[in-house]
C-alpha cells in the first residue's frame, strides 16, 4: 500500500469511527515516531477535555492554569529553542467524543503527546489507544485508579488519586472524629465506581462498611433516591462523587430536609464552581468540605500563597480578572511538568526521551510546599491531600478535623 492509499485508508476509519459514536475502543491506529508533529521550532500537544457542559468549569479552568504558563514559556522562546503548541477539543465529558478527539489527535494532527485530559470516563475510554500508539499522556485531572494500577509506561499522573483523597478522608472521620455511619453518593459511571471503591476499601480497615449508596446518572440533577436511602441511614457524613450541580442539589435537598451530616467531596467537584452553586444556600454551621490534591492558591486572610506566586502573577496577566482557584492552580503545575520534560530531554526530542526525563524527576520542587518525583516504576508525582471547609463563599484549608464536632445535626 503507497503512502497516499495509507493516508487514505485511515482517513476512513477515522470517519467511520465517528459515525458509529466510537463505539468500540479496540480501533487504534498508531502513529509511527517518524512523522510526529516535533520539528526545529515547535511541539504540539493535544488536549481533550470538557469546554461546555455539567463539566465545563473544569476544563475550562484547568486550560486556563496551563495555557498561563505555556503561554509565558513561548513568549520566552520557548524549551530547547522550541515553542508549545496545544491543540484543544471539547469533549463535553463524553467518553465517544473524547475517544474520537484522541483518534483525530494522533493521526491527523500527529501529535507528540495528550496533555490535560479532564474526568475519569473520558481518560479511562482512550487508555488502550495511549498504549498501542505509545503516546505520553500526561496531567490528567482525574484521580482513576485505572490510570495508576497496573503501572502504564506512557501515562503519568501528577495529582494524587481518588483512592488517596478517599481513604485519608475516611480516616479523619473514623479516627478523629469516632464516626461509624457514613453513606456515598456518587456519579454512576467509572468516576463514580472509583470513589466509591476508595470509599469502601478505606471503612473496610475499619470493619465497617457504607451504611447506605445512593446514586444518579452523569448529565442529570436526578438526586431524589439516592437522597432518600442516604436520609433513612441516618449518615453522620456523606462521600460525595459527582460534579458540581448534583452534588450541590444534594445539599440543597439534604438541607431542606433537615439533614445536615457532614457533607465531603473529592477534589472532582470544583471548590469555586460548587461554592458559587450554593451562594443562595444557608449554609451556615454545616460541614462542607472537600479534599484538594494541590494547597490553596490563596491564604486563609485573602492573600496568595507562597507556591502560587507566579501561577496568580501569569493569571492575572493572560486571563485578567480571573481569580486563582484549586482546578486551574493544578493545570498549571501540570503545565510546569510538562515543560521541566521536555527540557530535561534536550535539543534530540523523542517520545522515549521525554519518558525518560520525566522519570528523572526526583524530589522536584515547584515552590515551598509543592514538590513531586516521579520513577521507572512510578509515574505518580505527587501524594499530599489537603482539606478544605466552606466558609461563606470561599473554601479554606481545614488545619484540625476535631474542630468539626460529629456532624449529623438532623
Amino acid at each position: 500500500m503507497n503512502k497516499g492509499s495509507l493516508s487514505l485508508f485511515l482517513m476512513i476509519l477515522l470517519c467511520l469511527s465517528g459515525f458509529f459514536g466510537c463505539q468500540d475502543e479496540k480501533i487504534l491506529v498508531p502513529v509511527p515516531p517518524a512523522v510526529l508533529n516535533v520539528d526545529d521550532r515547535e511541539v504540539v500537544f493535544g488536549s481533550s477535555l470538557a469546554l461546555q457542559g455539567h463539566a465545563g468549569y473544569l476544563g475550562q479552568e484547568t486550560l486556563k492554569g496551563a495555557m498561563c504558563y505555556l503561554n509565558h514559556v513561548n513568549e520566552k522562546g520557548g524549551v530547547q529553542g522550541r515553542t508549545i503548541r496545544l491543540i484543544t477539543r471539547d469533549d463535553s465529558y463524553d467518553p465517544p467524543r473524547c475517544l474520537a478527539n484522541t483518534q483525530r489527535f494522533i493521526i491527523e494532527d500527529k501529535v507528540f503527546g495528550l496533555f490535560c485530559y479532564v474526568g475519569t470516563p473520558t481518560t479511562v475510554k482512550i487508555l488502550s489507544l495511549v498504549e498501542e500508539a505509545k503516546i505520553p499522556l500526561l496531567g490528567m485531572f482525574t484521580g482513576a485508579n485505572a490510570l495508576r494500577d497496573p503501572f502504564l509506561p506512557y501515562v503519568i499522573n501528577v495529582r494524587a488519586s481518588y483512592y488517596q483523597e478517599t481513604g485519608t478522608a475516611v480516616n479523619h472521620m473514623v479516627k478523629d472524629l469516632g464516626l461509624t455511619r457514613i453513606a456515598v453518593f456518587y456519579q454512576y459511571d467509572a468516576f463514580g465506581f472509583d470513589g466509591l471503591t476508595g470509599t469502601e476499601l478505606a471503612l473496610k480497615k475499619y470493619n465497617h462498611e457504607p451504611v447506605a449508596r445512593g446514586s444518579y446518572v452523569r448529565g442529570t440533577h436526578d438526586i431524589k433516591e439516592g437522597l432518600e436511602k442516604i436520609i433513612e441511614s441516618g449518615a453522620e457524613a456523606v462521600v460525595m462523587i459527582g460534579t458540581s450541580d448534583p452534588c450541590a442539589n444534594f445539599i440543597r435537598k439534604a438541607l431542606q430536609n433537615d439533614f445536615s451530616p457532614i457533607f465531603y467531596m473529592v477534589s472532582f467537584v470544583g471548590a469555586r464552581e460548587l461554592s458559587r452553586n450554593l451562594m443562595n444556600t444557608d449554609t451556615n454551621g454545616v460541614n462542607i468540605l472537600m479534599s484538594q490534591v494541590v494547597p490553596p492558591p490563596r491564604t486563609p486572610n485573602g492573600g496568595i500563597s507562597p507556591s502560587a506566586v507566579e501561577f496568580a502573577s501569569l493569571l492575572a496577566k493572560y486571563y485578567p480578572g480571573e481569580e486563582p482557584n484549586f482546578v486551574g492552580f493544578e493545570g498549571y503545575i501540570n503545565a510546569k511538568v510538562l515543560v521541566e520534560g521536555l527540557d530535561r530531554a534536550g535539543r534530540e526530542l523523542t517520545r522515549e526521551s521525554f519518558l525518560d526525563a520525566i522519570n528523572s524527576m526526583n524530589d522536584f520542587s515547584l515552590g515551598p510546599d509543592v514538590r513531586l518525583s516521579f520513577g521507572s516504576k512510578d509515574h505518580q508525582g505527587m501524594d499530599t491531600i489537603y482539606f478544605t471547609r466552606l466558609q461563606k463563599d470561599r473554601f479554606t484549608l481545614l488545619a484540625d478535623w476535631t474542630e468539626l464536632g460529629r456532624g449529623n445535626k438532623k
